[in-house]
């Protein structure tokens, strides 16, 4: 996707009126940088911020406002804009998604170009990061991830290094278009929005003052030890002295106000004419027009004061001195007109309606009503976009007055935008899970009554997902739907917590056809929390309305925003036990998706792993890029795997009290991937499943977990249990007799414990060679711990019993079960295994470094169309 909307080029703000820019992008020789570099000898080794590479030498190039630092070589190229006037080139201003302050190593502020020493913030979405007394200065410059119900085009611009319109580079056939997303997100921060999960804000919803009242600039400028210069606080209005905000600069006590003027404005990043700001002394706010610095003529006991004293730093105010005519830039917004903006000179009598009647014509808008326009004054604040609609009567000058009275940082950061007078239509989709399953819309909607006090004139249950106790709200209301969202986070039903999660709405007819969205799953406690990482980088290089945390409400949220959506891929990032759970909501959901068999790819990060070994997806992720794990991906093989199912029923005991059983368990089911095991197999990772309840903090890297699974073999190796006593079993119908094992495994994939080939690979005229999707499971006996150590080694294999379609395994006693690492006690009764449905699509890593894509790609939607019958 577009890193950024930041691609406009606009007319001369000199004339009056000029039409000026292109929709999308701007050309690279057209518009400068914005830089003022000048030369600077270099005391430490430095890199140039355009190509990266180390500058030789003792010279540099360095800007003035931002500290860009290049070669000579590469000035003439440096397309990157200054920061002073980045938001000026900002199309479509989108806010950031900051997380909480956190120390990055090796990344650098994109406001001041200076390394990140200090705890500074990370965008979430397009990976900007910038120190904490800096954000006040990044403009609302985030990637276009969704429309916002009053926009109506395709995506956010490009930076100008790539083409004017953003064809999303080699991942476009796996991204999902931002035009083809909507959601209402007015009342909901950007974290709520993409579902982040609360827990990584760690107490970080400040205001803009990031750290509390006071917000000072200290690294660019400390206290002058040097008796010829002397430190300033420089406020910018007065929402900087409320909130004690100011900027340091360091000036020769020998400076002319001009000179103080010019540090000031660069301290706050502003380009402007110094001529055009003044500065007032902080405690009497009285104008000076001489001299600041060593006023010869003036006398000791001045109204207007020593300038400096030599224990503190004295305070100003920099201001912007009143004008009775300027000129403004009108953009058209969403009106799809073709050009950025439209320059107009105002005055003391400039109405917002005289605005619009003035700027409809060069709209090509002259015959329409004025009272079908309004103009809106826009803040492109790093964290929050904030719109005003003004006064049809509210004189222009005034306000642009009362904002730089406020703070000429905001001017920078203030456009007005004229925008049709349409009414538009709210609708907010807020998933509500943990809900008693097996219920009806009617009773769903009278526990949201009791618990959520939800008003049915504005809320209304949109989509019931019964089996899992689920529903989706379809609110019209901004408030409603923030008080329901807050309100869910502290209600529990029968003792279950309520979650609730902000999903957009995808127009599936404005997904182009080429393109098969990937789902993202990720789960961030798998894989020694590498997880975290990996959200944070699938975010980055997809649309993140298109990556889930399974942790915020599982599987369903996911899965009900592609709905309707043709034809999707799923990536899912985790264990064996996470690619189990979103297969078996994928099949509890199949019949609601338009795309109803999904083809699944697995990002291994648990211990085992053995699904994706056997689908060469590797033993588990150790840190290779995300960027080419999504291009092999896009490239892998779609192939098919059986699934099983597997119904538990136990039988009431001859004695209540017997084995501690009062009453029969009820029959579940459960769904089978990868192996079910019973006996001592399954007994190991009971153990381990306990030891990991016990102390959850220390399970968090692979090499630990399988140092607990040795240990706790260890303490069973001397174990005897005559499992081929307490169990029996039918094949196919058939009685099986059972050799002298221990455990009793039934393998749906050739991999099993990390790794390790139970059935084995030599040939053998009894049974057929196993597949994934043969609709066969292959029935193997384990001797004891020692004999599973040696398989594990590939120093055996184990015992083949059998091999079938149908199983069925009556238990005598409670014996431990485990069914793909999830284990139990098991009380006596049936248990019988037979296939499930359909069988499921799997992407298997491709051999080949490229696969044919294009017309082929074509081919298989067209083929997949026909014997679906069009979806």
């Amino acid at each position: 996707m577009a890193d950024g909307s930041r691609s406009v080029r606009g007319g001369s703000p000199g004339s009056s009126p000029v039409l000026g820019g292109r929709c999308r992008g701007w050309a690279p020789s057209a518009v400068p940088p914005g830089h003022g570099f000048r030369r600077v000898t270099l005391t430490k080794p430095t890199f140039c911020h355009y190509c990266t590479d180390f500058i030789c030498g003792l010279a540099g190039n360095q800007c003035e406002v931002c500290n860009f630092m290049s070669h000579e070589k590469c000035l003439k190229n440096v397309k990157i804009p200054c920061s002073c006037i980045a938001p000026s080139l900002v199309r479509v201003p989108v806010a950031h998604c900051f997380g909480p302050p956190g120390h990055y190593k090796r990344k650098f502020c994109t406001v001041c170009r200076k390394s990140l020493e200090s705890p500074a913030f990370r965008c979430e979405v397009c990976e900007l990061h910038v120190h904490t007394d800096c954000i006040l200065f990044a403009c609302s410059d985030c990637r276009q991830c969704h429309q916002d119900g009053h926009q109506d085009q395709a995506h956010a611009a490009c930076y100008i290094i790539v083409t004017p319109e953003c064809t999303f580079g080699r991942l476009r056939n796996m991204i999902l278009p931002p035009s083809c997303v909507q959601l209402f997100s007015r009342n909901f921060s950007k974290l709520h929005c993409f579902r982040i999960s609360e827990n990584l804000q760690a107490e970080s919803d400040e205001d803009d003052d990031v750290d509390g009242s006071t917000q000072v600039s200290t690294k660019d400028v400390q206290i002058s030890t040097d008796s010829s210069k002397q430190t300033l606080k420089i406020f910018d209005g007065n929402d900087a002295v409320k909130r004690n905000q100011f900027r340091l600069i360091s000036v020769p006590r020998i400076a002319k106000n001009e000179e103080v003027v010019e540090a000031a404005l660069r301290a706050y990043y502003i380009n402007d004419d110094q001529q055009e700001y003044e500065l007032q002394t902080f405690t009497q706010q009285a104008l000076l027009s001489d001299d600041v610095i060593n006023r010869n003529d003036a006398a000791e006991d001045s109204n207007s004061g020593s300038v400096f004293r030599e224990s503190v730093p004295e305070a100003w105010i920099i201001r912007a001195k009143p004008k009775d005519e300027e000129v403004i830039r009108i953009y058209p917004a969403w009106l799809k007109v073709g050009m950025a903006y439209i320059s107009l000179r105002v005055n003391k009598e400039s109405t917002t309606q005289s605005m619009i009647k003035e700027v409809l014509p060069l709209l090509g808008r002259q015959t329409e009503c004025l009272q079908n326009f309004k103009l809106i004054e826009v803040l492109m604040g790093s964290k929050q976009v904030q719109r005003m609609v003004l006064d049809s009567q509210e004189l222009i000058l005034n306000r642009l007055k009362d904002i730089r009275k406020t703070s000429i940082r905001q001017m920078n950061q203030t456009r007005f935008y004229v925008v049709e007078n349409s009414k538009s239509i709210v609708r907010v989709n807020l998933f509500i899970g943990g809900l008693p399953p097996q219920l009806s819309p009617e009773e769903y909607t009278n526990i949201l009554k009791d618990e959520l006090a939800i008003k049915t004139n504005v809320v209304s249950v949109s989509h019931v997902y019964q089996a899992q106790g689920a529903v989706v709200l379809e609110i019209s209301c901004f408030s409603e739907a923030e008080r329901i969202y807050m309100l869910v986070k502290d209600t529990t039903v029968n003792d279950k917590p309520l979650n609730a999660v902000v999903i957009p709405e995808v127009t599936a007819s404005k997904i182009p056809q080429n393109c098969w969205p990937l789902l993202v799953f990720v789960n961030p406690k798998s894989g020694g929390l590498k997880g975290r990482d990996l959200l944070y980088s699938f975010r980055k290089l997809l649309n993140p309305h298109q990556v889930f945390e399974l942790t915020n409400g599982g599987p369903l949220p996911g899965f009900h925003t592609f709905s309707k959506v043709p034809s999707f891929r799923v990536l899912v990032c985790g264990g064996d036990g996470t690619v189990g759970w979103v297969l078996g909501a994928l099949e509890e959901i199949r019949h609601k998706l338009v795309c109803s068999e999904p083809s699944v790819a697995i990002l291994p990060l648990g211990t085992g792993n053995d699904l994706g070994r056997v689908l060469r997806w590797g033993a588990g992720y150790s840190g290779e890029d995300p960027y080419s794990i999504l291009i092999s991906v896009d490239e892998a093989d779609d192939v098919l795997m059986d699934r099983w199912t597997i119904l538990l029923d136990a039988e009431e005991p001859a004695d209540g009290a017997e084995n501690g059983v009062a009453e029969p368990e009820p029959p579940k089911i459960v769904q089978m991937n990868n192996y079910c095991g019973l006996g001592i197999d399954a007994e190991l990772s009971l153990d381990f499943h306990h030891a990991r309840e016990e102390e959850p903090g220390k399970f968090n890297s692979r090499f630990h977990n399988k140092g607990v699974y040795v240990k706790v073999g260890l303490q069973k190796i001397s174990h005897t249990r005559n499992l081929h006593k307490d169990i029996k079993l039918q094949v196919d119908q058939r009685e099986v007799e059972l050799p002298s094992i221990e455990g009793l495994i039934f393998i749906n994939i050739p991999s099993w414990g990390s790794g390790a080939d139970l059935w084995g690979s030599d040939s053998d005229d009894r049974f057929e060679k196993p597949r994934i999707d043969d609709g066969l499971l292959e029935v193997v006996g384990v001797t004891g711990v020692v004999h599973m150590g040696q398989v594990q080694g590939g120093f055996r294999s184990g015992i083949r019993i059998a091999q079938g379609s149908y199983f069925r395994v009556t238990l005598l006693k409670p014996i431990p079960v485990q069914v793909d690492g999830e284990p139990w006690i098991q009380a006596p009764g049936q248990i019988i295994i037979s296939a499930a449905g359909p069988k499921v699509h799997m992407l298997k890593k491709s051999k080949q470094k490229q696969k044919k894509t294009g017309s082929l790609k074509e081919m298989k939607v067209d083929s997949m169309s026909v014997s679906e019958g069009g979806r």
